[in-house]
């Protein structure tokens, strides 16, 4: 299992990897001793009569509470996470919502030979056949997460460009958090010094996540805790991201916990569904999408914005240019590539001045230099998407595998242009669904009601005694 998730989750801490021979240590729900390998070495060192107890199941939650990385099938259970416990809650009769990435319906479009429109409405009529109740758009939280970046970004430059030398600056470059295998990295790894770099505005996934828990249930006439929310992305990595204890709330303090994503499908299991199923996906009726969040127009085409990865960088440089600087930028961004394809920058210029200067930073190996530079003060980069993956989400570990004879370039390229065939670019200030949410719900951009659904904080993670121990 720990393949399936990205790199910089098995590369990041390599100390802290658990091989299915070892044993993590991890308390028991019924007994608060913990399951050590010492304890059945008598003081001789010969080997004790072993201690029959229940066999212990390591939930998500618990895996991400620890300082390791993710450990192999055998020691984590993915019960919350999976396949059969998707099926068990439409089994149940809940009220079941999906919500689509837009690169995971680019996958199935070129697995398929079919345009990523068409995708979406098959998997309506399919979702829907299975007792789904709505499938939503994460394209449309995503828009909402980048106006959140571009008011958070907006507001960090503004302060730097005024304060005196005598006060502390705000943290620049920001970096983008969209991606859950960075984010992992950054607090296991890097620890509180790159934490407050990174963006507070949560990811697509979880703002459509608080949105349906806290305005969308309403608007059904459903309570949040009877809403089981399902996402389709393209990473494993996204796993851990909805089981973080930051993304649980209650709705009072006497009532249950409630997880804004209840679980996460990858592309992958998407497909395995579909052949479990026996479904003949090409020949599947199209059904009406959902227009309650998803980003479609009068037209029936799909709109949102450019960039795979999320379009972080691209939409804020654009908007800040507008904005603050006074400068509209037509066209494509001429972005430069550095180091590789995955390392590329673009820079405005006023009166032969660089003031803004981003770039796309994708792949484990980019992203360790860009620390390095940070940790050493050298970086003069404003905005930084950040990616674990090489190539970004399009080829996140949770995607469709090539065909056979097809390379991972050639696979890539494929799901580039599905991306984006028959989709409108659009602004996403623009975006009537999220300017209804902003005008009956959080007001405006980095209010107090945006800052407390749609922002979050990050925590360095203490490593384990047992890591620190195998350092020394």
């Amino acid at each position: 299992m720990s393949q399936k998730f990205s790199a910089t989750l098995r590369i990041g801490d390599l100390n802290d990897y658990i091989a299915p021979s070892q044993g993590c240590v991890v308390s028991l729900k019924t007994n608060s001793n913990r399951i050590n390998k010492s304890e059945n070495v008598g003081k001789a060192g010969a080997l004790s009569k072993p201690v029959q107890t229940e066999p212990v199941k390591i939930s998500l939650k618990d895996c991400l509470a620890c300082s390791g990385c993710i450990t192999s099938a055998e020691t984590v259970m993915l019960e919350k996470q999976s396949l059969d416990e998707f099926l068990s809650n439409l089994e149940k009769g809940r009220t079941v919502i999906v919500s689509l990435s837009p690169q995971s319906r680019a996958a199935l479009a070129v697995h398929y030979g079919l345009s990523s429109l068409q995708v979406f409405r098959k998997l309506t009529t399919l979702f829907k056949s299975l007792g789904v109740n709505a499938i939503f758009d994460t394209s449309c939280s995503r828009d909402l997460t980048l106006i959140e970046s571009c008011n958070e970004f907006m507001e960090r430059y503004k302060q730097s460009q005024c304060t005196s030398s005598g006060e502390s600056k705000p943290p620049l470059p920001m970096l983008s958090s969209a991606c859950p295998g960075w984010i992992c990295y950054a607090e296991k790894t890097l620890g509180s010094y790159i934490l407050p770099y990174i963006s507070s505005v949560k990811s697509p996934q979880q703002t459509i996540g608080a949105v349906v828990k806290n305005f969308l249930c309403s608007k059904l006439s459903v309570r949040p805790e009877d809403i089981y929310h399902v996402t389709v992305m393209p990473c494993y990595d996204k796993k851990l991201e909805a089981a973080r204890e930051d993304f649980v709330f209650q709705v009072d303090t006497d009532s249950e916990k409630i997880m804004e994503v209840d679980s996460v499908l990858t592309t992958g299991e998407v497909l395995d569904l579909i052949q479990l199923k026996a479904v003949d996906f090409q020949s599947l009726e199209e059904s009406p999408l959902d227009k309650l969040f998803t980003n479609i127009d009068e037209k029936g085409h799909l709109y949102g914005v450019h960039g795979s990865s999320g379009g972080y960088a691209e939409t804020i440089y654009r908007h800040v240019a507008k904005v603050l600087l006074g400068q509209e930028v037509k066209g494509p961004l001429a972005f430069k590539t550095i180091r590789n394809s995955d390392f590329q920058e673009v820079s405005l210029e006023v009166n032969d001045k660089s003031v803004l200067k981003f770039a796309l930073c994708y792949g484990f190996r980019n992203l360790q230099n860009v620390v390095r530079k940070l940790k050493m003060g050298k970086s003069d980069y404003h905005f930084l998407e950040i990616m674990a993956c090489p190539s970004g989400c399009l080829n996140g570990a949770g995607q469709i595998k090539p065909q056979p004879g097809q390379s991972g370039k050639e696979l890539i390229q494929l799901l580039e242009t599905a991306y984006v065939e028959n989709v409108v670019v659009a602004d996403p200030f623009n975006n009537p669904i999220v300017m209804g949410l902003y005008s009956e719900w959080l007001e405006q951009p980095g209010s107090e009601k945006a800052r407390r659904y749609l922002h979050t904080e990050y925590h360095p993670v203490v490593k384990s005694i047992t890591s620190q121990l195998q350092n020394w």
